[in-house]
């Protein structure tokens, strides 16, 4: 009995130890983070392996850029780079440095590039408490959720940049698979159906064979037939009630708008930084305003009603001690109030820092005009370009007015949102050809009804024939 009671009373001293630890920033753990080393003159500090670090940077940058972690590992295979288990072996450090396989030292696997993607130790935080056991008596360990590990900001020096880190845990969010043309589709998980606001799906045709190059066109690598098209329509378009209508858009189409809207906005904003920098907080205020005043509710309802809880809490105190309540009673009470008053205490803070992130939102401006910069002169897109500008795109459906077919697309941009190109181009064109042009795809719509009605016909005909 008394030596259980003496290990209980050692695993809580460690336990408060490693607390204390903890809240301090020191690591609790004894492993090093592949890309760092344990600082020679601090034991609990660690500092960038110069050699394993830039294997870390090329990993987030391919990941930003929308490489798979297959992709990935691939490439760090292919160009004979040891993997972290045996780059720690060969420096005598880590729990594999005895047992790890020197046979095939450069066979990385996609989790391995997964797990170095998705931690937060790159931006120079420490994250402590990832596992737990439930006593000194339990061996196995458990995984901690990662809303409950604690993390502790800027204790060491970042590999990688927040920007890079972002991006990289965006890309991953969205599954990019390729199909037969052998390329992912960039802009997955992007796009959305602006009336019911699900993701709008890719359909794309199969290669023809009777086509040289299967009909890929070779300027823009899409297939003949490459386009959007709401989910909510097309998941329903066997069924007599539709839960929204049809809106198409090509990926040919797609691809320009995006490309002119980056192209606009960079040069304006480079050009005119200025007149950028207040358009972009005009409009941030104005899509900002209503959204903080609603907050601004939430965070006073909220407190208003956690100082009501305190008040009963202390009337509950006053009955239990005068003995009008019984203690089950009160222990009942007591736990509902205090759940009650913590989840109204969260919800007070979670607002309160969504109101302070929107009045510090001015420094977004200046890191798109730092992203601006960066692409200074293209004239195709990129899948890249893509994942670091666009943050998403709403299809709206399409209206026909005087024969002629239209349709708004928003593109929301990465830092800034919604910005209005269209007030930018300031050439509308040629008055005559836009007439010529109106015109002529008059004409090819009623070449092609025609042609659809004698399709039809032949094809009505032909068993009357034949019988």
């Amino acid at each position: 009995m008394t030596n259980e009671f003496y290990l209980r009373d050692i695993s809580r001293k460690q336990r408060a130890a490693y607390q204390a630890r903890s809240k301090a920033g020191v690591p609790v753990t004894n492993q090093v983070v592949y890309g760092y080393k344990k600082d020679p003159e601090r034991k609990h500090h660690w500092i960038i392996d110069e050699e394993a670090a830039p294997v870390v940077r090329r990993i987030f940058q391919m990941a930003a850029s929308g490489s798979g972690t297959g992709v990935i590992a691939c490439a760090l295979r292919d160009d004979h780079i040891d993997r972290p288990s045996v780059h720690f072996a060969r420096m005598g450090v880590g729990i594999q440095k005895n047992t790890a396989d020197m046979s095939r030292p450069c066979d990385w696997a996609a989790t391995s590039v997964a797990q170095i993607i998705e931690r937060p130790e790159y931006l120079g935080h420490t994250v402590n408490f990832k596992t737990w056991t439930e006593s000194y008596k339990d061996k196995k360990k458990k995984k901690v959720p990662l809303e409950e590990r604690v993390l502790i900001e800027n204790t060491h020096e970042a590999i990688v940049d927040p920007d890079t880190w972002d991006l990289a845990q965006k890309v991953r969010k969205t599954v990019h698979r390729t199909d037969k043309t052998g390329v992912a589709n960039p802009f997955t998980g992007l796009v959305f159906c602006a009336d019911c606001g699900e993701k709008m799906y890719n359909h794309r045709g199969q290669p023809r064979e009777d086509k040289p190059n299967g009909g890929i066109d070779p300027t823009s690598g899409l297939l003949p037939k490459d386009h959007y098209q709401c989910s909510s329509y097309s998941g329903t378009h066997m069924r007599m009630e539709k839960e929204c209508f049809s809106h198409y858009i090509s990926t040919k189409a797609l691809r320009v708008l995006t490309l002119e809207t980056i192209r606009l906005t960079s040069k304006y904003a480079i050009e005119n930084q200025e007149e950028f920098v207040q358009k972009v907080r005009d409009a941030t205020e104005i899509r900002q305003s209503q959204e903080a005043r609603e907050l601004k509710k939430q965070i006073s309802k909220a407190r208003k009603r956690s100082a009501e809880l305190d008040r009963t809490i202390r009337k509950l105190y006053d009955s239990y001690a005068a003995e009008k309540i019984s203690e089950s009673r009160f222990d009942t009470l007591l736990a509902g109030y205090e759940k009650e008053q913590a989840e109204v205490n969260d919800l007070a803070a979670a607002s309160q820092a969504k109101l302070d992130a929107y009045e510090a939102d001015t420094d977004k401006v200046n890191q798109f005009l730092a992203l601006a910069k960066k692409y200074t002169d293209f004239t195709e897109l990129t899948p890249q370009m893509i994942y670091e500008f666009i943050d998403r795109i709403e299809v709206h459906g399409p209206v026909r007015e005087d024969g002629v077919r239209s349709q708004e697309v928003d593109i929301y941009l990465r830092y800034i949102g919604k910005f209005d190109v269209a007030a930018l181009d300031a050439d509308p064109g040629d008055p005559d050809e836009q007439e010529r042009l109106r015109k002529r795809r008059k004409y090819q719509r009623e070449y092609r009804r025609k042609k659809k009605e004698e399709q039809v016909a032949a094809e009505t005909d032909a068993p009357k024939k034949s019988a």
